[in-house]
């Protein structure tokens, strides 16, 4: 009969002592309650993904879906689109609203700039 390098008998007693010997080596696995995680910087892990300053749209950062149908539409620039020809910025209330917005995106800038003139009192 063969015989592995480590008989079954020695098993438990191996793995006890790996398993202490990892602990020593990487420490307890779980942070107590009254310890904090210190911040190295504001913002946390967001700081890359959240601007510094708030970001301004087109049409005062209505939702220019909205503002082509008549409606201010306030959104918060979290969903945009930058115009590639332009450089203007669009913010969007919903990812549905943007979706349907880049089916055809300067037909509807064109038809938000005539809600706009309508909303606004004046045209641009």
């Amino acid at each position: 009969m063969l015989r592995s390098p480590m008989s079954m008998d020695r098993a438990p007693v191996f793995c006890l002592i790996l398993a202490v010997a990892g602990t020593a080596v990487l420490g307890p696995r779980s942070v107590a309650a009254d310890e904090t995680v210190p911040k190295t910087a504001s913002g946390g892990i967001w700081k890359a993904a959240v601007p510094a300053k708030p970001m301004q749209g087109e049409f005062d950062g209505f939702d220019p879906v909205g503002v082509a149908a008549g409606a201010k539409i306030k959104a918060d620039c979290s969903l945009n689109w930058v115009d590639p020809d332009s450089g203007k910025r669009y913010c969007f209330s919903s990812g549905t609203s943007l979706e349907m917005f880049l089916e055809m995106p300067h037909t509807n800038i064109a038809r938000a700039r005539v809600g706009w003139g309508k909303l606004a009192g004046q045209t641009r």
